[in-house]
């Protein structure tokens, strides 16, 4: 049987624009956790890129970041300075130890004034290189998903502020940021979407039709 893999991040994008935005053609959608990274859907297509690396938002590097140094090797990446062990070495520079995203999640519903400054600060982390994905691609949704983005509104509206700020008012006139509808089952969901572009794709419908060739007209349909 055919066995179809991508990257968890498209799929996740193919499982929000199938289900909760299906008739919307540019669509961002960015998982936060551990690592960041988007999916992108152009002109009603999900964009891989000419080596399937497209949208590895993570290792772009933020404006002011310069000094923190990142896994790949490079310094003041997106990652890490917001990605989830970041958000929670961040707060201990509150004086609270935090082991994951999620756990600074609770504190901000909890309404911890440190874990809500945390949070803030890295959705506009987020927020400022979305801005560029934002000018570059004009999308007409940026949907947010992930343990980082799913800990609260706080992140959600730290990238708002920013890419409101950062991007040309034509590309933002109409743009909608929110947070995944689907959330932990986007990935299901994309991975069925894929199934389904597969087994009804034109190539597959054709070498369908050569092997077991076309169907014939009933009697009804004469």
């Amino acid at each position: 049987m055919p066995v179809l893999v991508d990257n968890d991040v498209n799929i996740m994008a193919l499982g929000e624009q199938s289900f909760s935005w299906p008739d919307t053609e540019n669509l961002i959608f960015v998982k936060a956790a551990t690592g960041i990274g988007v999916g992108i859907i152009s002109g009603g297509e999900l964009q891989r890129g000419a080596q399937g690396s497209a949208g590895d938002l993570g290792h772009v590097q933020v404006p002011g970041g310069a000094n923190t140094p990142c896994r790949c090797g490079n310094t003041g990446c997106l990652e890490a300075l917001a990605g989830g062990p970041a958000v929670a070495r961040n707060l201990a520079g509150y004086g609270i130890e935090v082991a994951t995203a999620s756990e600074v999640g609770k504190l901000a519903e909890a309404n911890n004034t440190a874990a809500i400054a945390v949070l803030r600060q890295a959705g506009r982390d987020i927020g400022s290189v979305l801005a560029m994905c934002v000018n570059l691609l004009n999308p007409s949704v940026i949907v947010l998903g992930g343990r980082l983005a799913n800990a609260g509104e706080h992140v959600i509206a730290g990238v708002r502020e920013l890419v409101y700020f950062r991007s040309t008012p034509l590309a933002t006139q109409h743009l909608v940021i929110v947070g995944s509808a689907a959330r932990e089952m986007a990935g299901v969901r994309g991975a069925s979407m894929l199934v389904v572009q597969h087994v009804l794709s034109a190539a597959a419908v054709d070498e369908l039709v050569q092997q077991h060739g076309a169907p014939q007209p009933t009697a009804a349909a004469r």
